[in-house]
């Protein structure tokens, strides 16, 4: 191992772990408690007649809604046009987001052009270009996709530069006394130093992805589960519409529980309390 390696890669084996009180201990489907607190709540309003079923429907009867809206294929084909728009235009939103980012974190000319048209466009709120967002690119898929691009864009660009610029120059002085060329610190600096940002970023953007779609796909829509919610809306069925948001509520939670395992797996590197 050169000396470059050992001072940039910390071995793991000798890398001192942090204290683990009785706060560092994880407890098993933690996160499923508060969600399971809100329904056990939701069931007793329903129940002791707190709540009118014309109003929002109890947890009973948004299961048999579900139910019954899955054994037809229903809710199958409108959350798959769904999972395909927000992947879609998050990916697009994050390549887009990392180049961006690189460009201008790493480059005081890139940053001179970039940094500040993006924090402009990032003042804009996202529903609110909506209208011109469909005189530009029509009312077809593309709009819905690109709206979805836009607001996972912001998330990702704006983290991941601020992991690249507030990277300590210590280690910028540590690579040029190592030798290391600009790849070598780019590889070995660099980017891990603003892994935790993009992480960060992406955490933040795959929830404003379904936020976005669900504005999105009530734009000349036919499917999607946003579709099926703003139809259900015109007849007042309020159990469909409660299906749909416990649906986009689970999405936004599995796809976040996602990105945290990923962050978890890529930066073992780090020593953290949690």
């Amino acid at each position: 191992m050169s000396a470059a390696d050992t001072v940039v890669r910390t071995d793991r084996t000798t890398r001192p772990r942090a204290p683990r009180g009785p706060r560092g201990q994880r407890i098993p489907f933690a996160r499923a408690l508060g969600p399971l607190l809100l329904l056990g709540i939701w069931a007793l309003a329903s129940a002791v007649g707190a709540l009118d079923p014309q109003t929002l429907a109890s947890p009973g009867k948004v299961a048999a809604t579900a139910w019954g809206l899955l054994r037809t294929g229903e809710l199958e084909h409108h959350l798959w046009v769904s999972l395909q728009r927000a992947t879609l235009g998050l990916a697009f939103g994050l390549i887009a987001a990392v180049v961006l980012a690189l460009a201008a974190g790493l480059s005081r000319i890139g940053d001179a052009l970039i940094d500040g048209t993006a924090q402009l466009l990032r003042a804009l709120p996202i529903l609110a270009m909506v209208p011109l967002a469909i005189l530009w690119f029509g009312i077809g898929e593309e709009v819905k996709i690109i709206l979805v691009a836009l607001g996972t864009f912001f998330p990702i660009y704006i983290n991941t530069h601020a992991s690249l610029t507030g990277l300590d120059l210590k280690w910028a002085e540590l690579a040029q006394t190592l030798g290391l060329n600009r790849r070598q610190f780019l590889l070995r600096i660099v980017l891990p130093g603003s892994a935790p940002g993009f992480f960060t970023g992406l955490r933040l953007a795959v929830t404003v992805s379904w936020l976005v779609l669900v504005v999105s796909e009530q734009i000349n829509a036919t499917s999607g589960i946003g579709y099926l919610m703003a139809d259900a809306r015109t007849f007042g069925e309020t159990d469909i519409i409660v299906v749909g948001l416990v649906i986009y509520g689970l999405l936004g939670l599995g796809s976040d529980t996602l990105v945290r395992l990923l962050e978890r797996k890529t930066l073992r590197w780090r020593t953290t309390l949690g």
